[in-house]
């Protein structure tokens, strides 16, 4: 499974003595810490949030762009939530309904929606090698 990472711009402000962080590709996602070290840990806790509501909305997740630089870090969101969206965009670009999916994997439809939901997100391993033949990829690395 490829990790999702989202560029994030953390500049120093001498105005207000910290570093704010912002998503280009994400509007409306910023945060703000004392320290840069803080500001990585705020970055990822305001991408999961963020990521969280447009998923569980069912608006469309924009793609990470791959912009470089030297206050550009590559943030990424919790597992639970990376999980889910990267469920959600494989079953969408296969084409597959929530639905084909709990078919294939022999469980009810209710429970497949459980693992494209970043709060409730818990498979099983069973559960997930299953899911890795459903899409042909795999999805933990040991």
């Amino acid at each position: 499974m490829k990790n999702i990472k989202y560029p994030a711009i953390i500049e120093y402000d001498k105005t207000d003595n910290g570093y704010n962080v912002r998503f280009p590709d994400l509007p409306g996602c910023f945060t703000c810490a004392d320290s840069l070290e803080d500001a990585k840990k705020m970055a990822k806790e305001a991408l999961t949030g963020y990521l969280a509501v447009i998923d569980l909305k069912k608006m469309k997740i924009p793609e990470p762009s791959e912009i470089e630089g030297d206050n550009i870090y590559l943030i990424e969101p919790e597992k639970n939530v990376a999980f889910a969206i990267w469920l959600r965009k494989h079953r969408e670009y296969l084409g597959l309904s929530q639905i084909d999916v709990a078919k294939r994997l022999g469980v009810k439809y209710q429970t497949y929606q459980r693992f494209e939901d970043p709060n409730k997100a818990n498979p099983t391993l069973n559960t997930i090698v299953r899911l890795e033949k459903v899409f042909n990829e795999q999805l933990v690395v040991l």
